[in-house]
């Protein structure tokens, strides 16, 4: 098992939001190193033009701060998007948020920081956590 722990987007967004409570705690799990996947570089940037309108130089210079910060991205792969289906069929979880927790099974974390699911909820020997309620 990874001791470092696999972040979701909502983590990573709060890290770069202005006037949001979450963002202290958010910026000190990113410090703290942790794997991403290639998915949530994707949602990270779609929020941050899409629903936040911020200009491009600003989102490039947030993702060279994660890739400083942060593993290399976890790729999706067909093996990847298999395991995803399995987990949302067995957990009735959405495939976005399967996506994720497979990502996290797969590169061996132990933790998975998350504010879409269930706090402490295990998934064999993955632990989500919402670290905003902790």
């Amino acid at each position: 098992m990874s001791a470092k722990p696999f972040l979701d987007t909502n983590i990573i967004v709060y890290a770069f939001s202005t006037n949001d409570p979450r963002s202290r705690k958010a910026v000190a799990l990113i410090e703290g190193g942790g794997v991403i996947s290639v998915q949530v570089l994707n949602e990270f940037v779609h929020v941050l033009r899409s629903k936040q309108g911020r200009d491009w130089p600003e989102i490039i210079e947030a993702l060279d701060v994660l890739r400083i910060l942060l593993d290399a991205p976890t790729p999706l792969t067909d093996e990847l998007h298999a395991g995803a289906v399995n987990i949302a069929r067995r957990h009735n979880f959405s495939i976005y948020d399967s996506l994720i927790v497979a990502a996290a099974q797969h590169t061996g974390c132990a933790v998975l920081y998350s504010e879409d699911l269930q706090h402490n909820q295990r998934l064999d020997q993955l632990t989500i956590r919402n670290p905003f309620v902790e």
